[in-house]
């Protein structure tokens, strides 16, 4: 029997360029190999390596065309135009026709991109339609019903996957009922049947995910090739804007540090370098993480590898010697999610951290020689403006670069429950770049200017300073003769200050930006703090017309 395994195409105005290889389905491809090793099974990623097109706004988004009305090369730009990301439902299906398969494995990961796993199964049905669709990932955790009512697809699973799919096609294979198999949705007599969700294998049972499908020349970071590793599954906190428990369970499970680190060798000897441990929470453990990076060190004396943490790392059980260590075994990145510099609000999210160590923290790990980036979520419900221009003035005064999330609402997650049931079109929208949540404290506007103030204070965080400090008027002076994004910067920066207006690079008056905003917080600061730990000082002569 031949089992194919897809990551569909995305839909969005930009996507991340790496993180993109299928861990997953290399998870579930070595479940199937080590207990049902006559099965052939094939992972196609039609997500990555088969370019983007651009594509017409959907409806549902129309909203956004006095957003991201224009093209802008500037360091400031948004967004402009939308893709489709990957290849095509007409490759697809041609692609499917040619392996024939018996039965194909679907992932449905991420909530607003559903639509494009319902055309992928249509184009598997259209194509080989006696072959069983069956369809997983943590989007179907949270919303199994309108997955499994669609036509197109025959099964789902919902939480982890490897013992369901394996009890799946034993099920399968015998011609028996599917009454026995964990986790799984179905149809029968035209209703919708879910087993009960079980617990998976042992994590120490799971074999290392079979990437013999995934060339490690086309996954690459900074020219290297890159693949990603988990030590753990779960999260032990309650964060009630995030769904994780709805796929692993409220189970906190870490794997053996020497399993992890024979899995790297392995990946080492396939020519891959980077290692993006995608945990949920990957340094929860203290102890744990310690060990891990001293294996790491012993394994790998030589270091031309470099660790990374594209997922985030929760900064509440980092100190001087975990982050000694994690730097001495190769990591080189700190994603670290603030969230909210308010402490009541983070209370409020059953986020168990204090904003206090956050700084602490990212003194450390400057110190330290991380590049660090930190994660502030705008338009949380319940939170101010004024709390959001609290939350990013005191990033802009540490040595990151903020990465800003508008929040939207994830099927599934806790905080959801106290909104109105999401319909089709909510999760659709349920995506950063949507700026779909408005609340009395922050409208759309608000939400796009706090984005484009962002990218204004990391344009100087990323600007080299030659000692310890320099003065704004002195950076722009020399600024204008410098490469082109720079000099854009520097001179609409420059325009923004004296004519209270903001322009594209191509002079276009950027309309729904709010000067007035910006300039509460860009009066607020006296100085900008750059990646490097660098001070920009903002003297007051750059107020001009102020």
């Amino acid at each position: 029997p031949k089992l194919l395994l897809i990551q569909p195409p995305v839909e969005d105005f930009y996507q991340t360029d790496i993180r993109l290889q299928p861990i997953g389905l290399a998870y579930l491809k070595a479940a199937v190999k080590k207990h049902l090793p006559e099965f052939e099974v094939i992972i196609r990623d039609y997500h990555h390596g088969w370019g983007r097109k651009t594509i017409p706004l959907p409806k549902e988004l129309a909203y956004l065309k006095e957003y991201y009305a224009q093209v802008d090369a500037s360091p400031f730009s948004t967004f402009h135009q939308y893709y489709h990301f990957g290849a095509s439902f007409e490759e697809i299906a041609q692609d499917v026709n040619g392996i024939n398969p018996d039965i194909v494995g679907i992932s449905s990961l991420f909530s607003p991109y559903y639509r494009e796993v319902l055309r992928t199964a249509r184009a598997v049905k259209n194509s080989c339609p006696q072959a069983t669709v069956i369809v997983g990932g943590s989007h179907v955790s949270c919303a199994p019903e309108m997955m499994l009512e669609d036509p197109d697809i025959d099964f789902i699973i919902r939480g982890e996957g490897e013992r369901p799919l394996v009890e799946f096609l034993k099920a399968w294979k015998a011609g028996a009922g599917f009454e026995s198999v964990p986790n799984l949705g179905y149809k029968k007599a035209g209703r919708l049947i879910h087993n009960p969700v079980k617990d998976n294998y042992p994590l120490a049972e799971i074999p290392a995910p079979d990437l013999s499908d995934c060339i490690p020349e086309k996954y690459l970071f900074e020219g290297r090739p890159i693949c990603m590793i988990l030590t753990s599954r779960g999260c032990p906190h309650q964060c009630s804007f995030c769904s994780v428990h709805r796929t692993f369970g409220k189970s906190y499970r870490r794997r053996n540090p020497e399993a992890v680190v024979a899995e790297m060798e392995q990946r080492y000897a396939a020519g891959f370098r980077v290692f993006d441990f995608e945990d949920d929470n990957l340094t929860f453990d203290r102890t744990g993480i310690q060990e891990l990076c001293r294996l790491i060190m012993q394994t790998f004396p030589d270091r031309d590898i470099q660790l990374l943490a594209m997922n985030g790392i929760s900064y509440k059980n980092l100190d001087e010697e975990t982050l000694q260590l994690m730097q001495s075994a190769g990591f080189t990145h700190l994603n670290l999610a603030l969230v909210s510099a308010d402490q009541r609000m983070l209370n409020s999210l059953n986020r168990p951290h204090r904003v206090a160590q956050f700084s602490e923290v990212v003194r450390i790990a400057r110190d330290l020689g991380f590049q660090i980036t930190a994660y502030q979520i705008l338009g949380l419900p319940g939170e101010t403006l004024s709390g959001m221009i609290d939350t990013m003035q005191l990033l802009a005064g540490e040595p990151v670069l903020i990465g800003v999330s508008i929040f939207y609402l994830t099927p599934g997650s806790p905080i959801a429950q106290s909104f109105p049931e999401m319909t089709e079109e909510d999760i659709f929208r349920s995506r950063s770049t949507a700026m779909a949540m408005e609340t009395e404290h922050c409208q759309r506007g608000d939400l796009f200017t706090l984005f484009i103030i962002a990218r204004i204070i990391n344009f100087l965080k990323g600007v080299k300073i030659e000692g310890r400090s320099a003065g704004l008027l002195e950076l722009q002076a020399g600024g204008l003769n410098a490469s082109d994004k720079s000099r854009w910067g520097f001179a609409l920066l420059s325009r923004l200050l004296e004519e209270e207006t903001l322009y594209t690079e191509k002079g276009r008056e950027v309309t729904q930006f709010d000067v007035k905003l910006f300039q509460k917080i860009w009066f607020g600061l006296t100085q900008i703090c750059t990646q490097e730990g660098k001070v920009i000082v903002l003297s007051r002569q750059d107020e001009y017309a102020h």
